[in-house]
C-alpha cells in the first residue's frame, strides 16, 4: 500500500490515501444552522445580502459531496477576513436516532494529532532539551538505523522507517478486536521487524512509526505522559478547552457516531468506540470545530491566539519548510504540509475525517469534519470537501490531493 500526507486509516489500506474502500452509508441531507461566534444563518432577510450567493454555492458544493460520496454528516468552517464567515453541519451524528450533525460535537482527528505531537518536539528543541539533529538513537534502542535517523527526518516522513499500520500482522491483530489496547512498543513492533526502506533523509515516505518514536521522545525528555505535555504546554495556552489525546477509548460527549467499512468483513460499521490507541502519537487526538479554528492559525504561524509565540521564530520557519513530496502540489515540512499554500494537516481514521488548514496568503481558515472515513472513487471524503469548497472561495489556492501518486 502507498503511504499519503496526512491520513491514519486502517486496516485495508492503513495509513493511505488512495487504496479504494468501497462501502454504502445513508445520508441525511439536511442542514443545520449552527451560532459560533461570526457565523451568519442564512434568513429569508439575508437572501439579497452581500455574501449569500457565496453561501448558496458553498451549500450547493457541500450537499453535492454529500450525496457523491454518501456522507451522514459534516460540519464546515471557513473564515476569510472581510467576507461573512461560513460555518454550517450538515446530515446527522447518529444514524439511529436522527441526532443533527453540530460543530460542538466532539470528533476523532486522526493525524491532526502529528501537529501536536511535533509542536512538543519543536517546544523542547527551544528549550534546548533536544536538538532535532539528534539520532533517534541516543533516545530510544532497538530502532533499525537509529544512529543514522534524525528527529528532524523523523518529523519529516523521512526516516525510512516501515509504517508499522501496513504490517499484515498488525493489521490482522486490530481488525480481529478493534477495541484492543496496544502500547507504543507494541507498535514499534510491528514496524522493526521489516528492513529499513530507504537511506534517511532521501525521499519522503509518510509513516506513522516516526509519531510514536517522536511520543516516546517528548515523555522520556519531559518526564510526563504525551497526553499531559500537550495539554499544559499547548492546549492550555492556546485556550483549546475540547482538544485531548484520550486514555484509550475514552470519548467525551457530545461526539458524533463514526462509521466505517474498514472492518474484518468490509461492511459497514460504527466504529464510535473503538480503541485508537494504536495510533497513539500519531493520530489518537480529540477535538471541536472552535478549537480547530483556533488551531489552524496557531500552528500555521507559530504563536497563540495573543500573538504570544508559541515557539520561537526560527523554529516555526524549520517547521514550514515544505519539502517535495510523492504528492504534486503538496510539500510536508515538520509535521505539516502545504498544499497550495494552504498550510495545517487533514487526519483519517476508522469512522471519522477531518481537515484543518489555514491560508497566510488571504488569513483564511479552514476546517472540516465528517463522521465517516469510507472513500469514494479512491478518494478520502475530507479531500473532497476541500478540494471543493476551495474552488469557490480561494480559487487561486485549491486544495488538492490526488487520488494516487505518480510511479517511482
Amino acid at each position: 500500500m502507498t503511504a499519503a500526507v496526512g491520513t491514519l486509516a486502517l486496516p485495508v489500506a492503513v495509513g493511505a490515501v488512495w487504496g479504494a474502500v468501497r462501502g454504502v452509508v445513508e445520508v441525511g441531507p439536511a442542514a443545520v444552522d449552527v451560532a459560533l461566534p461570526g457565523s451568519v444563518s442564512p434568513s429569508a432577510a439575508e437572501a439579497s445580502a452581500p455574501g449569500a450567493e457565496r453561501k448558496r454555492q458553498l451549500d450547493a458544493a457541500v450537499r453535492r459531496i454529500m450525496r457523491e460520496a454518501r456522507v451522514p454528516g459534516v460540519t464546515v468552517g471557513l473564515w476569510m477576513p472581510g467576507k461573512d464567515s461560513y460555518v454550517r453541519s450538515f446530515g446527522v451524528a447518529d444514524q439511529r436516532n436522527g441526532l443533527p450533525m453540530a460543530p460542538d460535537l466532539y470528533m476523532r482527528i486522526g493525524s491532526e494529532t502529528k501537529t501536536f505531537t511535533v509542536t512538543a518536539l519543536l517546544q523542547l528543541a527551544d528549550r534546548g532539551r533536544v536538538s532535532l539533529d539528534d539520532p533517534i538513537g541516543i533516545y530510544i534502542d532497538g530502532v533499525p538505523g537509529g544512529s543514522r535517523i534524525t528527529l528532524r527526518q523523523l518529523a519529516g516522513m523521512r526516516s525510512g522507517l516501515f509504517n508499522y499500520s501496513e504490517d499484515e500482522g498488525f493489521v490482522k491483530a486490530l481488525t480481529s478486536d478493534p477495541r484492543r489496547s496496544f502500547t507504543p512498543q507494541q507498535l514499534l513492533g510491528y514496524s522493526f521487524g521489516h528492513p529499513v526502506l530507504f537511506r534517511p533523509g532521501r525521499k519522503f515516505d509518510y509513516s506513522n512509526t516516526n509519531l510514536i518514536l517522536l511520543g516516546l521522545v517528548v515523555e522520556q525528555v519531559s518526564g510526563q505522559r504525551l497526553g499531559d505535555f500537550i495539554r499544559q504546554n499547548i492546549l492550555q495556552p492556546a485556550g483549546l478547552d475540547h482538544t485531548l489525546l484520550p486514555a484509550g477509548a475514552d470519548f467525551p460527549g457530545p461526539h458524533a457516531q463514526g462509521y466505517t467499512n474498514q472492518t474484518a468483513s468490509g461492511k459497514v460499521e460504527d466504529a464510535t468506540d473503538w480503541n485508537p490507541s494504536w495510533a497513539w502519537a500519531a493520530g489518537a487526538m480529540i477535538s471541536d470545530m472552535r478549537d480547530l479554528r483556533v488551531w489552524a492559525r496557531t500552528v500555521a504561524t507559530g504563536t497563540l491566539p495573543g500573538r504570544t509565540p508559541l515557539i520561537g521564530p526560527a523554529l516555526q520557519r524549520q517547521r514550514l519548510r515544505a519539502l517535495p513530496t510523492t504528492v504534486p502540489g503538496a510539500g510536508y515540512g515538520l509535521g505539516i504540509f502545504d498544499v497550495n499554500g494552504w498550510i495545517g494537516h487533514n487526519g483519517s481514521l476508522p469512522g471519522y475525517e477531518s481537515l484543518t488548514v489555514y491560508l497566510p496568503s488571504a488569513q483564511a481558515t479552514l476546517v472540516v469534519l465528517l463522521n465517516t472515513d469510507i472513500r469514494h472513487d479512491g478518494q478520502e471524503p475530507a479531500t473532497l470537501f476541500g478540494e471543493a469548497i476551495t474552488k469557490i472561495a480561494t480559487p487561486g489556492h485549491v486544495f488538492r490531493l490526488p487520488e494516487r501518486p505518480p510511479a517511482g
